[in-house]
């Protein structure tokens, strides 16, 4: 085993990754499963006001966030979350640490390779729609659709950094698979109610100051207030003007929380594996 960290070997197990999953057709299926869902959505997002079709811009995306933050992060668990605990369990990670590779790099490898097949699932799947958007909307509303893209790539790539963190402290699949529902659920589905009820108990302080702070603390909702933050209209809708500062939506500050959600848990991982 080497201990020097190395691009190469990265390299190699990541394009094994990818070929696994273009191999087995999960690409494909993935990006069919986002295809569907997305064109469902984009066209009737806008039945409750009586229109079906595609819309605006604002309108599109807005209807895209709710099923990106569904859908995106449940996929990106389920890639990612017997990643190592598999190995471990088919006794083959012995036997790829017995090759000269260290644990950084089998990790990353496995991780890039990972996050390559999500990426191309996630970007094939959803430019379907942004071509159809293409021939109804000016050129300029792509610019918001392709951040929005690059956003949802972002945040699969943040639950994905959890998966393989669960994947490494986990000690079997069937803990792994627990811990990464536990995680979907709480992420996409707790959290919100819990800060709910906290301003509901803190009341205007606290919505007013410690909530915003609190909603970067979810991969989810750096998500959510990425993409809708920027539409008035979408962001009035969503309550999102009275409880999120204008000071903290800034692109950079959530591009950057967004990178700290991949790095992290990543991190963890990494440290874990190491021991």
């Amino acid at each position: 085993m080497t201990s020097r960290f190395e691009l190469h070997p990265v390299a190699i197990v990541a394009a094994k990754e990818f070929r696994d999953r273009l191999r087995n057709r999960w690409v494909l299926v993935a990006a069919a499963v986002f295809t569907a869902f997305a064109l469902v959505i984009a066209y009737v997002g806008a039945a409750q006001q009586g229109e079906i079709g595609l819309r605006g811009i604002d309108v599109t995306i807005a209807s895209l966030v709710s099923l990106v933050i569904y859908l995106v992060p449940l996929i990106a668990l389920v890639l990612g979350f017997d990643s190592i605990v598999g190995e471990r369990e088919r006794g083959t990670l012995d036997l790829l640490l017995s090759m000269p590779i260290t644990r950084l790099e089998l990790l990353l490898g496995k991780y890039a390779g990972l996050a390559a097949a999500l990426a191309c699932s996630t970007l094939i799947g959803f430019g379907v729609v942004g071509g159809l958007l293409l021939l109804k909307l000016p050129g300029a509303a792509l610019i918001h659709y392709a951040g929005f893209m690059a956003s949802a790539v972002l945040l699969g790539m943040a639950f994905l950094s959890l998966a393989l963190m669960v994947s490494v402290l986990a000690s079997d699949r069937t803990r792994a698979s627990g811990m990464a529902v536990a995680l979907w659920f709480f992420f996409v589905l707790v959290f919100d109610l819990l800060a709910l009820g906290a301003l509901v108990v803190g009341g205007d302080r606290l919505g007013g100051d410690a909530l915003p702070y609190l909603m970067l603390f979810n991969p989810a909702d750096v998500f959510r207030i990425i993409n809708i933050f920027g539409f008035d209209d979408v962001r009035a809708l969503h309550g999102l003007a009275t409880v999120f500062p204008a000071r903290l939506a800034h692109p950079a500050l959530l591009g950057g929380a967004m990178l700290a959600w991949i790095a992290a848990p990543l991190a963890i991982a990494a440290w874990s594996f190491r021991r």
